[in-house]
C-alpha cells in the first residue's frame, strides 16, 4: 500500500494547498498553468512544501508527457536521452514535455550545460526542484532560463486543511472516523512540512481505535524522535548562522543564544560555530574590546578539548560575552578599504627607504637609504613616509566612537600632526 503522502498527493490545480502567494487566481503562476502557457522553472524551497506535487500537477493540466530523472543517479548521457525523446515527440505535433529533476542542485555543470540548448529551443519545459539557493547551485545560463518561484513552509492553516483532508477523504482512513481534537502537536512536530504531517498521522493513527480524537498527548506520545527541520549542508545552516551572528551584532544575546541553540539542536558541528564566533569577535567588536578575540580563541580551542554536551557552556559563555561587548568593525572597514585601492592603484613599488638591504648590492642600490629608526628618536616616533608617492595620504583606519578607540585616536593625533602618511 503507498504511504499517506502518496496516496494524498493531488493531481489538479484546485486541490493543490498552500503557496498562495504564488498560486493565487490572480498570480502569474497560476495563470501560466491555467492558460496552458508553462515555462521552465526552478522551485525553490524546504521539503514537504508541494515541490514535486506542484510538477506533476502542472504536467497533468498541460498535457504534457511528464519525465523524471534523479540528480543523484543521472548522468549526461540520460540527460541526453531524455532529451532525444522529447524531440521524437515533436514530430508527432505533441507539446514539448515536462522533464523533472528533484535535487537539481546536486546536478554538476556538465549535466547542467547538457540541458540548455533543449531548454532555450522549448524541446523540453524544465522544472527543476531544490532545497538549495539556485543563485549558488544552478549555473547562470540555466538560471537565466528559468523562473525562479519560491515555495514557503505551509502555514498552521494549510497543514489543518491537509490533515483534515486526509482523515475524511483517504480511503483507508475516511471510513476509520478519527477526529482532531488538539492541532498544535501535529503543527509544531511537521514543521511546515506536509510529507512530515502526514506521515505522522499515518503513524499515529495505525494504533488507535476507531473513532479515536487525536490530541496532543497522543502525538507526542507515539511520535517518534523527530529532529528539528535543520539541513547542516543546507541554507538553514547559513541562515541561522547569520541570524546568530547579526544578534551579536546588535547587542541581542537572547536572540543570539536562541540561535545557537537551534544549530546545537540541529546537530551543527560545534566548530563550526566556533570559527563563526572568532571571525564575529574580529569583525564585529575587534579593537573596541581585544579581549573578545582572545576569549573567541580560546572557545575554539576549548570545544574541541572537550566536546559536546559541555562545550554548549563554554559557548553561551562566549556569545554572550560577545554580544555584550561593544561593537566596532573599524579594523575590517581598513583592511576592505587597504584592498579596495590596492585594485586602484595597482602594485606600486615599495619605497626605498622601507626596503630591506640584506647585501652590498641593494646597499648600493640604495635599499633602506634614509629610513630613520623609531627608537632612535624621542617617545619612539619620528614622523617619515610609509606609503608609496602615488598614495600618499592616504587613510585607510579610522578609529570608532568606544573607549579603547578614544584612546588610539588621542595616541595617533598626538603623533601626527597631519594624515598619516
Amino acid at each position: 500500500m503507498k504511504p499517506l503522502a502518496e496516496r494524498m498527493r493531488p493531481d489538479k490545480l484546485d486541490d493543490y494547498v498552500g503557496q498562495r502567494h504564488i498560486m493565487d487566481r490572480e498570480a502569474s503562476l497560476y495563470q501560466a498553468i491555467d492558460n496552458n502557457k508553462v515555462h521552465s522553472m526552478i522551485l525553490w524551497g524546504p521539503p514537504g512544501t508541494g515541490k514535486t506535487t506542484l510538477a506533476r500537477i502542472i504536467a497533468n493540466e498541460s498535457e504534457r508527457a511528464f519525465h523524471t530523472l534523479s540528480a543523484v543517479s543521472s548522468g549526461v548521457k540520460d540527460v541526453r536521452d531524455v532529451i532525444a525523446k522529447a524531440r521524437r515527440q515533436h514530430f508527432f505535433d505533441q507539446p514539448g514535455p515536462i522533464v523533472f529533476i528533484d535535487e537539481i542542485h546536486r546536478f554538476n555543470k556538465a549535466q547542467q550545460d547538457s540541458l540548455l540548448g533543449a531548454v532555450e529551443d522549448g524541446t523540453i519545459i524544465l522544472i527543476g526542484a531544490t532545497t538549495e539557493n539556485p543563485s549558488f547551485e544552478v549555473i547562470s545560463a540555466l538560471l537565466s532560463r528559468c523562473q525562479v518561484y519560491i515555495l514557503k513552509s505551509l502555514s498552521q492553516d494549510d497543514l489543518r486543511t491537509l490533515a483534515e483532508r486526509a482523515l475524511t477523504e483517504d480511503e483507508f482512513l475516511k471510513e476509520k472516523e478519527f477526529k482532531i481534537e488538539e492541532f498544535e502537536a501535529l503543527a509544531y512536530f511537521s514543521g511546515g512540512d506536509a510529507r512530515r504531517l502526514l506521515n505522522m498521522i499515518e503513524l499515529v493513527t495505525a494504533s488507535l481505535p476507531e473513532g479515536s480524537g487525536i490530541t496532543n498527548e497522543i502525538v507526542e506520545e507515539k511520535a517518534p524522535t523527530l529532529m528539528r527541520r535543520y539541513d547542516k549542508s543546507g541554507d538553514q545552516h547559513y541562515d541561522m548562522a547569520s541570524a546568530m551572528i547579526k544578534s551579536i551584532r546588535g547587542s541581542a544575546p537572547d536572540a543570539a543564544l536562541y540561535w545557537m541553540a537551534r544549530m546545537l539542536d540541529g546537530g551543527e558541528d560545534i566548530k563550526f560555530i566556533a570559527r563563526r564566533l572568532v571571525i564575529s569577535a574580529a569583525e564585529d567588536i575587534g579593537l573596541a574590546n581585544p579581549n573578545a578575540l582572545l576569549l573567541a580563541n580560546s572557545c575554539f580551542q576549548a570545544v574541541n578539548v572537550i566536546g559536546m554536551p559541555e562545550a554548549r557552556i563554554v559557548l553561551s559563555q562566549t556569545i554572550i560575552y560577545l554580544a555584550t561587548s561593544p561593537k566596532s568593525n573599524s579594523a575590517y572597514l581598513a583592511i576592505d578599504m587597504a584592498m579596495d585601492e590596492i585594485k586602484r592603484s595597482g602594485n606600486l613599488p615599495v619605497p626605498l627607504h622601507l626596503r630591506n638591504a640584506p647585501t652590498e648590492l641593494m646597499k648600493d642600490l640604495e635599499y633602506g637609504k634614509g629610513y630613520q629608526y623609531p627608537h632612535d628618536f624621542p617617545g619612539n616616533f619620528i614622523d617619515q613616509p610609509y606609503l608609496p608617492d602615488q598614495v600618499s595620504g592616504k587613510k585607510f583606519y579610522s578609529p570608532s566612537d568606544n573607549s579603547t578607540e578614544s584612546r588610539i585616536k588621542t595616541f595617533l593625533d598626538s603623533k601626527w600632526d597631519k594624515t598619516p602618511k
